[in-house]
């Protein structure tokens, strides 16, 4: 194999070794099938941190990054560093999902969850309109079948029909978007888009009709207002796990196109007016999401609430349109997934022990369960931005960024959300520790499954002490745009 050739296959390292395990577990299933329910799991998370190792010693991006496959991939840090976030989400879904009945155990989970995250994999490195496109779907088909994955149960069901309608609808829209844009310009490379716009001499009232088109698609995924809809009835109707990848891996890639979609393709010296757009779209949804967070009983509606409000505090960073900004994005991202996944994944086993997801049967966790309690401590604790856990220095960052990029009043904002949002988390701590139980029966929690939240908690705090190398990599990943 020649050196090119071996360049480019190491680019595509992470997204070749994520199809390998799918593979393996297609295999598996099919020979194995019933007989050890618990062998698929431990092969998808075993493939995936075989995937992650393998990735951060042979596939690391050169500096600068390079385009590869013809200009349709870009191999650099942006892609890689998400690329690794996606994994280790995919990885934690895998592991908490092996004790969930009629999930874990079977194979065709895994095959869909692996096809989600190789579809994340090539959204955050697609260099051209059309690969991203085709990323974008690869990773949503699977997941409109993943939320509607327990066909006996009518709220999943729901969920995923939702999920497929809303979804298919705002990725025409998209698509119309990229049309308009291909048609008016003759490009589809996103780097020959801002020289191809002043070409076209197009008026920035029509940069702008097509910019907020692909927001649809973009604002979908990432679920900020006005197309936050969707978000609490599939994240209250999809299995539990499932949520959690959603609310989280999902996320993440739809602000890593989002990110350099409007960084590379949209600069603010070609369309002067999107920042103040995302602007308006950021308070709105964390406003809103804090808000209805607070009415809500059922906890995993809380936290779909919660989820879009954490859109609102990402875009704040987009909005400061800086290198510090877009490294506050990327790191936020990065703990948000380590916390919600955390809480989702105490979530899974609540209701597994009680058939309930409702906040009011938390009461007396502190003493039925005291290390889950404590691990949905660090979660909620985490995704308030309370010190010292990784949120509070991922929203440091943030409203930092918005500051020094004069956005104080956006700052302002960002900080009267979270000192609201923390009501809503204390109604929890305080029906978890302090409401006398309902039910008597102790939550048995499976060694994996304390293993996968010791980590991941112990992950969340360690961000948030020893911040530096995290930031590191992270700023590493803006620079590329920069």
């Amino acid at each position: 194999m020649s050196g090119i050739d071996s360049a480019m296959m190491l680019a595509i390292l992470p997204e070749l070794l994520i199809l390998l395990v799918a593979a393996a577990v297609l295999f598996v299933d099919l020979m194995e099938r019933g007989k050890h329910p618990r062998l698929l799991g431990w092969i998808t998370v075993g493939g995936l941190a075989v995937t992650f190792v393998a990735s951060l010693l042979y596939a690391r991006p050169p500096e600068g990054g390079a385009l590869v496959w013809g200009g349709m991939l870009r191999h650099d840090w942006l892609a890689f560093v998400f690329q690794m976030v996606f994994i280790v989400g995919a990885a934690a879904t895998a592991l908490f999902a092996m004790d969930v009945e009629n999930l874990g155990e079977r194979g065709e989970f895994y095959i869909l969850l692996l096809a989600s995250t190789l579809g994340m994999a090539l959204m955050a490195g697609a260099a051209d309109l059309v690969m991203l496109y085709l990323a974008i779907e690869t990773t949503s088909i699977p997941m409109y079948i993943l939320a509607g994955f327990l066909h006996a149960d009518r709220k999943s069901n729901e969920a995923g029909f939702k999920y497929l309608l809303f979804g298919a609808m705002a990725s025409a829209v998209m698509l119309y978007g990229f049309s308009l844009l291909y048609g008016f310009t003759g490009a589809t490379h996103l780097a020959d888009l801002p020289s191809a716009i002043q070409t076209a001499g197009l008026g920035l009232s029509t940069v702008l009709g097509i910019m907020v088109l692909i927001l649809v698609g973009f604002g979908f995924k990432t679920s900020v207002v006005p197309l936050h809809f969707w978000a609490p009835d599939v994240y209250q109707g999809a299995p539990t796990p499932v949520t959690g990848f959603l609310s989280t891996a999902s996320k993440a890639a739809g602000f890593a196109v989002l990110v350099r979609v409007f960084m590379s393709a949209f600069p603010q010296s070609t369309v002067p007016y999107w920042g103040a757009m995302l602007a308006a779209v950021s308070v709105a949804t964390m406003t809103l999401g804090n808000t209805l967070a607070i009415a809500q009983t059922d906890i995993k509606r809380m936290l779909a609430y919660s989820s879009i409000a954490h859109a609102g505090y990402i875009l704040i960073g987009l909005v400061a349109m800086t290198e510090l900004g877009v490294t506050g994005v990327i790191f936020y991202l990065g703990v948000y997934l380590l916390s919600n996944i955390t809480a989702f994944a105490v979530v899974a086993m609540v209701e597994k022990a009680d058939g309930s997801t409702a906040i009011e049967d938390y009461a007396g966790l502190g003493k039925r369960s005291p290390w889950l309690a404590l691990a949905l401590m660090v979660a909620l604790l985490s995704l308030s931005g309370t010190p010292p856990f990784g949120g509070f220095v991922g929203k440091a960052w943030l409203f930092g960024a918005a500051v020094k990029a004069n956005l104080v009043w956006l700052a302002i904002v960002g900080v009267l959300n979270s000192v609201v949002a923390m009501y809503y988390y204390i109604v929890v701590f305080k029906v978890a520790y302090f409401d006398p139980p309902k039910a008597d029966n102790k939550i048995t929690v499976s060694p994996s499954y304390t293993v996968g939240l010791v980590v991941l908690a112990s992950a969340v705090l360690l961000v948030g002490i020893a911040f530096a190398p995290w930031f590191a990599w992270a700023r590493q990943a803006a620079a590329v745009l920069f």
